[in-house]
């Protein structure tokens, strides 16, 4: 009779909630067998997102009547409800967007085409979803890229309400993204770009006392927690919300975050969190905010084909320059563009440059190849050209680094071409030395690359490596950066934040001991520990600055050399992210010669750049100075903008702002303090030997003094 029963009940949940498993069947019989009436029955299931009130009503009554009504011992029965309840919250998986896909593929630059919706039915759905999930501190939401995550969702939670005396706050993890979706977001919302909808990225604020969307990168909102522990700006009158975006990347400031807004989440519930995810890993997410509901948005996904090369490629940039204008040449114009995955700006402008010396003598046989390159350091102009759509007769090739996998979408997209290969950081814990290394991508950022060529069309995915080699020898998901990379910043922030017990933090996938003891050992170093671990007065005052610890190291100790305007120029000149000088192909000697110029006296790169930003302020910033000495005018600019913001960050800091420009030993003690433990002695024979762990090391050859 109870195997019958157990029966009956399981069809019954199948057709209520779309789903049904053992331990919930146990839970709703003891329910029904401790009620004391159906009303107490309904009351349960309908918090269970039924598909029906009527039927779950109907089911109430029978099987009230079906069970026998006596008494569980209390723990049994909390057991059964517990679990069921947590099975049920792993269970939920929402489609926010089902019906949505008009609205839902809008992502940074993309055109959008008036389509016929009933605009009041869309609404209503909004505030009804938005509603059901108000009592939820924290939601994992997965859907494919392109699905609207980073768009929609925000405005979707402004409409309802969450923005009336705070903001929304949705963190990227990379400068470009976090731009260009404001930018996005902003043009959709027909408000102003720094006013509603802003953006924060590191020495750069387009934000106002009228922003309640802000974008920004997730170390930007590590420098917020810093600043207010309780995140303050995020209403504590009204709930509000912070959405962790692109989770997946797994990113060392994102990891660090988690650690922080699960914390905030305990004693906040008036901060709703959204964690964002492009790829099926929802399950770990979950389990980790202690079960958190996963909703799930789906995406239209167009069938993809996998080309595999049959032999591995000596020389995949020139395989994947070749594989692009074969597909230029075969395929109609009109029938789709091409992505290219390479690994950095180098990669990026050599494939540019060969593409367009190779359709140049091809002339008029072919169609237009229009070439978009997409990194880090271009300019906010040119990364907004790849969004434009592609003209008629013509094709579009995109040369991306990683960040097309996932961070922007690009429409058109029909053709991608995966060499398999990404830049990463990586650190030897025993050396103390960081690198960027060009490493073998994982399954996971595989199948993410694959999917972009299946958006908008069936598409095809042509991989540069053999099906021996995905399947046997990658790796099925990528390393957290957390796991791979130098831990001091992190360290210095977290104590700063008053956390002592770093070994027992709640990171989701814990660092190396060893990295953390050695990050401890750095920090002890510095003078920003001391003996106890605890944060010394120097140790706060680095950790005020977004900065390396040793480049703030350096910062600091300028105070006791009395040369801080010129420490700040620089720190200022090492954080633009991109090179000072440039060196045209067909006039490398000239721009040669004007780079040494700034070296004469064999004095280093460090005071070589505090040379030249002082000879650019003396000019009165010239632009034409900077093209006649070969200087990137923008990275000099950047340079600037970086500065201001220091020099504002040195009274917050008790730094008095001095200048000792003629005292070169002054300004060389300031940066020894911070970077010596990286100094290296001399050899007999021209190599250097590192003092702290002895390695053979050279000059790296864009140094002046290679």
């Amino acid at each position: 009779m109870e195997i019958d029963l157990k029966t009956w009940v399981s069809d019954k949940l199948m057709s209520l909630l779309g789903f049904s498993q053992p331990t919930l069947v146990q839970y709703v019989i003891s329910l029904s067998k401790k009620a004391s009436s159906p009303s107490d029955i309904f009351d349960y299931l309908k918090d269970m997102q039924v598909s029906s009130l009527n039927d779950t009503h109907a089911f109430a009554e029978e099987i009230f009547q079906k069970v026998e009504h006596k008494s569980f011992g209390s723990n049994l029965y909390r057991q059964q409800e517990e679990a069921a309840v947590m099975l049920a919250r792993k269970q939920r998986n929402y489609k926010l967007l089902a019906n949505d896909d008009d609205g839902d593929s809008s992502e940074p630059g993309r055109s959008v085409k008036p389509k016929k919706t009933d605009k009041k039915a869309k609404s209503c759905r909004k505030k009804r979803e938005t509603k059901e999930d108000e009592d939820d501190e924290v939601l994992v939401i997965v859907g494919e890229t392109g699905s609207g995550k980073t768009t929609q969702i925000p405005q979707y939670l402004h409409e309802a309400g969450y923005t009336k005396r705070g903001m929304i706050g949705c963190t990227q993890p990379r400068r470009v993204a976090a731009m260009s979706v404001a930018a996005r977001v902003s043009q959709e919302m027909g408000v102003k770009l720094g006013h509603e909808v802003g953006y924060s990225i590191r020495f750069e604020d387009c934000t106002s006392d009228k922003t309640v969307l802000k974008y920004m990168t997730d170390g930007m909102l590590l420098r917020e927690f810093l600043r207010e522990p309780n995140l303050a700006s995020y209403s504590q009158l009204e709930n509000s919300v912070l959405m962790v975006d692109e989770a997946h990347e797994r990113t060392l400031s994102t990891d660090i975050l988690f650690g922080l807004v699960k914390d905030i989440a305990r004693f906040r519930p008036d901060l709703k969190l959204l964690i964002s995810s492009a790829t099926l890993d929802a399950v770990k997410f979950s389990d980790y905010f202690d079960s958190a509901p996963i909703f799930k948005i789906p995406g239209r996904r167009f069938p993809v084909e996998i080309n595999y090369t049959k032999a591995p490629e000596a020389d995949y940039v020139d395989a994947a320059i070749v594989t692009a204008l074969q597909i230029h040449v075969t395929q109609p114009p009109g029938d789709g563009d091409i992505l290219v995955f390479l690994t950095g700006q180098d990669e990026i402008e050599t494939a540019e440059e060969i593409l367009k010396h190779r359709t140049r003598k091809l002339g008029s046989k072919i169609a237009e190849l229009i070439i978009f390159p997409i990194y880090a350091n271009l300019p906010t102009e040119l990364q907004a050209k790849i969004f434009e759509p592609t003209p008629s007769g013509a094709r579009k090739v995109v040369l991306a680094t990683n960040i097309a996998e996932t961070s922007l979408t690009i429409d058109g997209i029909k053709y991608v071409i995966d060499p398999g290969y990404v830049k990463m950081k990586s650190y030897n814990p025993r050396t103390g030395m960081e690198s960027l290394q060009v490493k073998p991508i994982s399954k996971a950022s595989a199948n993410q690359r694959a999917g972009r060529s299946g958006r908008t069309g069936p598409g095809k995915c042509f991989r540069l490596y053999t099906a021996y080699h995905y399947y046997n020898e990658l790796d099925d998901n990528t390393v957290p950066e957390i796991q791979r990379t130098n831990l001091a910043s992190v360290v210095l922030s977290l104590k700063r934040l008053g956390i002592r017990d770093l070994l027992n933090f709640d990171f989701m996938d814990p660092p190396p001991n060893e990295a953390l003891l050695k990050a401890l050992e750095l920090l002890y170093a510095l003078g920003a520990l001391d003996k106890h671990s605890e944060l010394t007065g120097v140790g706060k005052k680095m950790a005020d600055f977004p900065l390396d610890p040793m480049l703030s190291k350096m910062i600091v100790a300028s105070d006791k050399y009395r040369c801080s305007d010129e420490i700040i120029s620089i720190a200022a000149m090492l954080s633009t992210g991109s090179s000072i000088f440039y060196r045209p192909k067909d006039k490398q000697e000239h721009a040669d010669n004007a780079r040494m110029n700034f070296h004469i006296g064999n004095v280093g790169d460090h005071i070589a750049l505090l040379k030249v930003y002082s000879s650019w302020k003396e000019t009165n910033f010239s632009t034409q100075w900077c093209y006649e000495n070969y200087i990137q005018v923008r990275s000099m600019k950047r340079a600037r903008d970086i500065r201001d913001q220091l020099k504002g960050l040195l009274e917050g800091v008790e730094i008095e702002l001095k200048s000792n420009p003629d005292n070169l030993e002054a300004i060389k003690k300031a940066i020894a303090s911070g970077y010596f433990p990286h100094s290296a002695k001399l050899q007999m024979y021209g190599s250097y030997r590192s003092v702290k762990h002895p390695q053979t090391a050279n000059i790296h050859p864009s140094s002046g003094l290679a």
